[in-house]
């Protein structure tokens, strides 16, 4: 018979001194206590009646804005949780670009509507199964609610509108939904027999200066950038165009070279070479018909002087993603070797113009027959205005996206939100148990959203919820809040629609955040490293630099 192991009071050690522990209900609550918080101070920021939030980052630099995304990102948030639901704000923006609040929001709420049910004893397994169930039900009665709709201009101007609806600029969301429109239909192409929205061949440029109805949208590239050259010409049209990713000029060489140089006429022979080496450059670019020449490469004055005499208009060190943009937009090829070019490279434009903008000069190539790549030029009074017509123009342009990938709407106002409650409510009785209760709960977290759209509206919530349960009832699928006029009325006759892929992410995302917390039993933070600890790091790191640097 093995002899048992004498007991001694003597504490075993596990965790690293310093360490926290925190378990069960207390995990749980401290949890779903920071998503509450951060779902709280983006609700009053939700529907186009919502609040705006004044940010001011450690620097001392001020955002001001509405958006979700915008909102969490700038914020300095310490608990891990409530980090979570930073992520899965990112992730909803980077997904669909919209619904940002509204994921934030319906995740606290489905937390907090659990954790009521934690404390009546419900196991949190049981709860998270009953809202996996409603969730799965709620995206298929999200697909019949679904209406389809052709991909028109008037049609897409309805659903953009009511996206920028929400936003710092919701007094100019039809001008500004127009441009996104069009900028959307000219970029938009046909992959595998269906259209494709790539946001990257649509270019927003801002520059501060007039109003917002100053915006414009420029059927080609606009360059923030100025001619290189006095001597050149300003303004050029039937431009022909050479996209250069080569340099005009003579490249030092990788390695390190010496030149021994006995007389001044090897100096000048030299140079003349360089000059000989660049004028060669300009003048076949000439000769292939080129009469503008735009680089992300720099341009030597040599080759500057040569190209103004040649009459050709030269842009330098533009981005890489610009010139992707305008060979795009003109038909060209990125030329990489000069010496190679042929006249079949060369891009075409009706104009090629530097003009003034605001305090700055920029170069606008436009006029092109039908350019595939645009740019927005937006203009403001001030940097934050800017800003956020900036992000406003991103999320509209992510909705024109959304509506090509999945061409369904679904009503706005918090009328989609009702419709699915209800239908969820009805599957939760034929549940089993206690999983009917957690379904229940989800169908109530959903109402939170036209709840908060009645209380930015001045509505009383109640009342508003009991008259939107009653309207639905009837058969009424459309009805929501209408947050202008404060009252309850047909979202179709109001032309507020939401792209489903929009409120299918939002149902997806918010309830994977939520289950992912509920399921949080444990909190194990480790304990801050002594000074000891950080000093004898640094030096290990000072000694392994000096060893490198000697090897």
């Amino acid at each position: 018979m093995a002899q048992q192991a004498p007991k001694s009071g003597v504490p075993v050690m596990i965790l690293k001194e310093g360490s926290q522990r925190t378990t069960g209900v207390d995990a749980r609550r401290s949890n779903i206590q920071a998503a509450k918080v951060i779902a709280e101070i983006l609700a009053t920021s939700l529907g186009p009646r919502g609040m705006d939030k004044m940010l001011i980052d450690a620097f001392g630099d001020v955002t001001i804005t509405g958006d979700g995304a915008t909102i969490l990102k700038e914020m300095e948030v310490q608990h891990p949780a409530a980090k979570l639901l930073i992520e899965v704000a990112k992730a909803q923006d980077a997904e669909v670009g919209d619904g940002t609040t509204t994921v934030v929001v319906l995740a606290g709420k489905l937390l907090e509507l659990g954790e009521e049910l934690l404390e009546e004893g419900i196991h949190p397994t049981i709860v998270v199964d009953g809202y996996k169930k409603a969730s799965d039900y709620a995206l298929k009665v999200a697909e019949e609610v679904a209406k389809p709709i052709e991909l028109t201009k008037e049609q897409l101007l309805k659903v953009v509108s009511s996206a920028l609806s929400s936003k710092v600029v919701a007094e100019t969301r039809d001008y500004l939904a127009g441009i996104v429109v069009e900028a959307a239909m000219q970029a938009v192409e046909q992959r595998d027999g269906k259209p494709y929205l790539d946001l990257d061949w649509i270019k927003i440029e801002k520059k501060k200066g007039k109003s917002i109805y100053e915006t414009q949208l420029v059927r080609g590239i606009v360059l923030d950038k100025e001619v290189v050259h006095p001597g050149m010409p300003k303004r050029v049209t039937n431009a022909k165009i050479a996209i250069l990713d080569a340099p005009l000029e003579i490249e030092k060489p990788e390695w390190t070279t010496k030149i021994s140089v006995t007389s001044p006429d090897q100096i000048k022979a030299f140079l003349d070479q360089e000059a000989e080496i660049l004028k060669s450059y300009v003048e076949h670019l000439a000769s292939i018909g080129a009469n503008v020449v735009i680089t992300q490469k720099g341009i030597d004055e040599v080759a500057q002087h040569f190209l103004a005499k040649k009459g050709i208009l030269a842009v330098r060190r533009v981005k890489r993603s610009d010139i992707e943009k305008l060979a795009r937009a003109t038909g060209a090829k990125i030329i990489t070797s000069i010496k190679d070019a042929r006249p079949e490279d060369l891009g075409t434009a009706g104009l090629v113009e530097e003009r003034k903008v605001g305090e700055e000069k920029m170069v606008f190539v436009e006029d092109i027959p039908n350019p595939r790549a645009v740019t927005i030029l937006v203009r403001g009074g001030s940097d934050r205005i800017l800003d956020e017509v900036e992000r406003s123009l991103q999320d509209a342009l992510h909705v024109s996206r959304d509506l090509f990938r999945e061409p369904k709407i679904v009503p706005g106002g918090g009328a989609f939100e009702v419709e699915v409650a209800r239908r969820v409510r009805e599957y939760a009785r034929k549940l089993p148990g206690k999983e009917q209760l957690a379904a229940l709960k989800f169908a109530d977290a959903l109402e939170h959203i036209p709840t908060i759209l009645a209380l930015t509206a001045g509505l009383d919530p109640v009342d508003a919820i009991a008259e939107l349960r009653r309207r639905h009832d009837n058969g009424e699928l459309t009805a929501g809040v209408d947050v202008y006029g404060g009252k309850i009325t047909d979202m179709a006759a109001l032309n507020v629609w939401d792209p489903l892929i929009v409120k299918k992410q939002v149902i997806k995302s918010a309830v994977e955040a939520a289950i992912m917390i509920l399921r949080i039993d444990d909190i194990i933070a480790a304990g801050a490293p002594k000074k000891e600890e950080k000093k004898g790091k640094k030096e290990e790191g000072e000694e392994e630099k000096s060893e490198t640097k000697f090897d």
